[in-house]
């Protein structure tokens, strides 16, 4: 599944801002409006974004 539609429906799940999530996970508020604009990530951030997202169902108890 691309990494962008992972980051969406984890976004829903967890009725999370776009802003919040990429500040947390890459310092980047703007991460996902980048995203949606067609930005790719690199090897770095990628693994950044799924670890924070891991992390975070996991600590979520999900």
């Amino acid at each position: 599944m691309p990494l962008l539609v992972t980051i969406e429906k984890f976004l829903r799940r967890h009725a999370m801002p776009p802003t919040k999530f990429g500040r947390e996970c890459a310092r980047d508020p703007r991460l996902v409006f980048d995203l949606r604009n067609g930005r790719e990530p690199g090897p770095r951030v990628q693994r950044r974004i799924e670890h924070f997202m891991n992390s975070y169902c996991r600590s979520a108890g999900q």
